[in-house]
C-alpha cells in the first residue's frame, strides 16, 4: 500500500535553512502530484506548495520565494528547501501524494505522510 515518510526536521535558528524529504514507497510506474502542508499548534492545516506530474511547482503566497520544491522521480522523494525561517514558520510539516493516473487502485486517491516537526527560535 501507498506510504509517504517525511525527515528532516528539527530545531532551526531564525534566519537559518532547513530541508525536508518525503518518500513515497508502495507504487511502481504511478503517476502522482506531489504536495506540502504545514500546521501550526491550534490551527489549521496550511498548504505550502505542489510539484505536479508534469513538473509544474506551484507556491502560496506566504512562502514564495523562501520555500522551493523539487522532486526526484527515481528515487519517489520529494523535497522542500525552506530558507529564511522564522518563527512563524514553527509547524508539523505534512507531504501529500495525490495519484493521478496508473496507480491502480490508488488512482485518484490522496495519501499523506505522519508529519516532521520543525521548530524556528
Amino acid at each position: 500500500h501507498v506510504q509517504l515518510v517525511e525527515s528532516g526536521g528539527g530545531s532551526v535558528q531564525r534566519g537559518g535553512s532547513a530541508r525536508l524529504s518525503c518518500v513515497v514507497s508502495g507504487i511502481t510506474d504511478c503517476t502522482y502530484d506531489i504536495s506540502w502542508h504545514r500546521q501550526a499548534s491550534g490551527k489549521q492545516r496550511q498548504y505550502l506548495s505542489t510539484y505536479n506530474s508534469e513538473g509544474t511547482t506551484h507556491y502560496a503566497n506566504a512562502v514564495k520565494g523562501r520555500f522551493t520544491i523539487s522532486r526526484d522521480a527515481a528515487k519517489n522523494t520529494a523535497y522542500l528547501q525552506m530558507d529564511s525561517l522564522t518563527p512563524e514558520d514553527t509547524a508539523m510539516y505534512f507531504c501529500k501524494a495525490y495519484m493521478r493516473r496508473g496507480c491502480r487502485e490508488a488512482t485518484g486517491q490522496s495519501y499523506w505522510g505522519q508529519g516532521t516537526q520543525v521548530t524556528v527560535s
